[in-house]
């Protein structure tokens, strides 16, 4: 079998060197080739098998390996959606271009026109057009009305009792006459002329009703506080809270009160006669009872000009301080009863309570007297309010300047008053009165005119400070 292959591999070798005339190979050399690739198929097989047989050992070395899992990520890129803008929207649509403020493009038009057209046009039909008749006037009623009349004509037709008015049946002129004038002078010749010369009040008389209106404006959404302060002791701060109180009371119809926030022992109670021994101690203690006025009434006491007084802790053995906390308790009860209340503060700027003074604060007195070092006191108060967030207060300040202290007269009071024009709104000069150097009880009538009027004076300025309405 292989010799008969041979042979014919040695024939179609010698067919394919006689195809080729430059090749020399022999038939010798052919079988070599053969046995030559006979061995590589040999060797061949046996890498074959030797190949299978450590892929079946990598297999099995696989199958004892544990399975693992992959995560294989895909991105496809999809081609982007291009929106056509309908030519209707671009018609009406807002360029996204920025646009210049300080450029206009005039070349192209400036409006675009829209046609509108409807589906359905209604029209109204030939002819259907009524015409509005409007209806006239009604006769003049003449029964209601006496124009064209004269004085006791008498009506055409019965009138009705509505015509019987005031304006027709009394006199004009002889049912309001003017009320009898005050002054000497003024009321003596109405006297003399049997009331038939009515020159009117006297300049003094108009004056003194021109400070009761001042004082007596009405007030709306809330309690108006008013502190009176000074870093000096013995200027009269609680003789000028009084004597405002005083003037305020005596003319307002509403409720006054005057309230003694000094931290230590106050003097404001000394000044009124007293009627009742509670403090705000007790108010404080009460606070939670304290439903109506006429509970609040039992704490206080009232002077001859309805001013109410609401007196400082007078017991020595007291430990508690009147603090910040303690003023609130007492100006929240105010705020329910009164229109108005002054507080007499402590010479002290520090303590709690004259924060809680200052915040609630709608106008405030400094107190000054006439030395040297009291007006410098008093204008450092000044200086103190605007450093420490009051600047609104200074500007609506009153200084009250109190003349009654020592060595008054010896100083420049037109020098003084200069000084604090610049840096308040008002001020006002209080007189000595031997019934104030005493330290006793203020009786309010009983006070010289001047002091009173002074009283007045400063409690008008007071009142013109305050606003009418809260601001919210």
């Amino acid at each position: 079998m292989v010799n008969s292959r041979t042979t014919n591999e040695d024939a179609a070798s010698a067919e394919s060197i006689d195809s080729f005339d430059d090749d020399d190979v022999t038939t010798a050399e052919v079988q070599d080739d053969a046995e030559l690739e006979d061995d590589e198929s040999d060797e061949s097989d046996e890498i074959d098998e030797s190949e299978s047989e450590s892929e079946s050992e990598a297999v099995t070395e696989l199958a004892r390996v544990e399975p693992t899992t992959e995560s294989v990520t895909f991105t496809m890129s999809l081609p982007v959606q291009v929106h056509v803008t309908p030519d209707d929207e671009a018609a009406v649509s807002i360029s996204e271009v920025a646009i210049n403020p300080d450029y206009m493009d005039v070349s192209g038009p400036a409006t675009t026109t829209v046609t509108m057209v409807a589906d359905e046009v209604a029209t109204m039909p030939e002819g259907a057009v009524e015409e509005v008749v409007i209806p006239a006037l009604p006769a003049p009623d003449d029964v209601y009305t006496r124009r064209g009349r004269q004085r006791g004509e008498i009506s055409a037709r019965p009138e009705p009792a509505t015509m019987l008015t005031a304006e027709r049946l009394i006199v004009q002129g002889k049912g309001r006459k003017k009320s009898a004038p005050e002054g000497f002078w003024q009321h003596l010749l109405y006297t003399a002329t049997f009331h038939g010369v009515n020159v009117g009040d006297s300049y003094a008389v108009r004056h003194r009703k021109s400070i009761d209106a001042r004082i007596s404006k009405n007030f709306e959404g809330g309690t108006r506080f008013v502190a009176v302060l000074t870093r000096k002791g013995g200027v009269g701060k609680t003789t000028i809270s009084a004597l405002l109180g005083m003037a305020m009371a005596d003319v307002r119809d509403d409720r006054v009160i005057a309230i003694d926030a000094n931290p230590d022992r106050g003097t404001l109670a000394e000044r009124i006669t007293r009627n009742t021994r509670a403090t705000v101690r007790d108010v404080i203690t009460r606070a939670r009872s304290v439903t109506t006025f006429s509970e609040f009434q039992t704490l206080i006491s009232r002077d001859e000009t309805r001013m109410d007084v609401l007196a400082s802790d007078a017991d020595p053995t007291v430990s508690e301080a009147f603090d910040e906390d303690d003023y609130n308790v007492v100006a929240d009860i105010a705020e329910r009863f009164y229109s108005v209340a002054i507080t007499d503060c402590g010479t002290g700027m520090l303590h709690s309570a004259m924060s809680a003074t200052l915040q609630r604060a709608d106008s405030i007195i400094i107190v000054s007297g006439g030395s040297v070092d009291e007006a410098r006191l008093a204008s450092e108060t000044l200086t103190w309010l605007e450093s420490n967030g009051y600047p609104e207060l200074v500007k609506n300040a009153v200084v009250a300047l109190n003349t009654a202290t020592q060595g008054t007269n010896l100083v420049k009071l037109e020098e003084i008053e200069a000084h604090f024009q610049s840096r308040v709104r008002a001020i006002a000069r209080i007189p000595y009165d031997p019934t104030l150097a005493t330290g006793s009880v203020i009786r309010y009538l009983s006070l010289k005119s001047n002091t009173r009027n002074a009283a007045r004076e400063l409690a008008a300025i007071v009142v013109d400070g305050l606003d009418e309405q809260r601001a919210s």
